[in-house]
């Protein structure tokens, strides 16, 4: 699967668990601080479901402090663990559709409609859609109505409808290449003079760099 930054694991079990973990992370932070916290679980060998439930709370919040709101996502972490661990892992899971999975990411601890996104399509390799900050922003300048006010269900099946053939493969790597060009292009402050889809951008067209 491509994009996501996962890089411990070396097999299956491992890279999807590792990216269930990165998701839940993520959460109000920047994925330079969850390398972070990702790096002091791979050290402490405890980047395994059975490791991390092994673990006592005080211990498990240090090792992933550097995320941030560290005793919350304990919390959470744990209770995805929980339910990671009890489901039968990856290959437990993968026995199930995906609307009775995302149904159960939604029912865990902490696991909201994007971070269940996000391990359904990397985790899972399911064809969903991820409507995270970067995807509103982008849909909302280039002029889909109402993209930054839509609820998030509403947003993604209206995306998912305009699309062909959504592959867990293509939604990832669309998604992908979505975030590297927010992150270029259209920040918070957008970047608009060097911006490939310029032309076709209802917020862009016209402005300068920075407009």
């Amino acid at each position: 699967m491509p994009w996501w930054p996962a890089g411990y694991a070396h097999d299956a079990e491992g890279r999807a668990f590792e990216i269930a973990v990165g998701a839940v992370l993520t959460q109000n932070t920047n994925w330079n601080n969850v390398e972070k916290a990702l790096a002091n679980l791979h050290a402490a060998e405890a980047l395994d479901a059975a490791r991390i439930l092994d673990l006592d709370d005080e211990s498990l919040a240090e090792l992933i402090r550097p995320s941030g709101f560290f005793r919350i996502k304990t919390r959470r972490l744990r209770a995805m663990t929980t339910a990671w661990h009890e489901a039968g892992g990856l290959h437990g899971l993968q026995k199930h559709p995906t609307p009775g999975l995302r149904d159960w990411l939604l029912g865990i601890h902490g696991v909201g409609f994007e971070t269940a996104d996000d391990i359904l399509l990397y985790a899972l390799e399911r064809p969903v859609w991820v409507i995270d900050t970067y995807t509103r922003r982008l849909f909302h300048r280039l002029g889909f109505p109402d993209a930054a006010a839509r609820k998030y269900d509403h947003f993604a099946n209206n995306l998912l409808t305009d699309t062909r053939e959504p592959t867990a493969t293509r939604l990832a790597r669309w998604h992908g290449l979505i975030v590297e060009h927010a992150k270029a292009h259209c920040r918070v402050k957008p970047a608009c003079g060097a911006c490939p889809l310029l032309e076709r951008c209802v917020h862009g067209s016209g402005l300068g760099e920075g407009g």
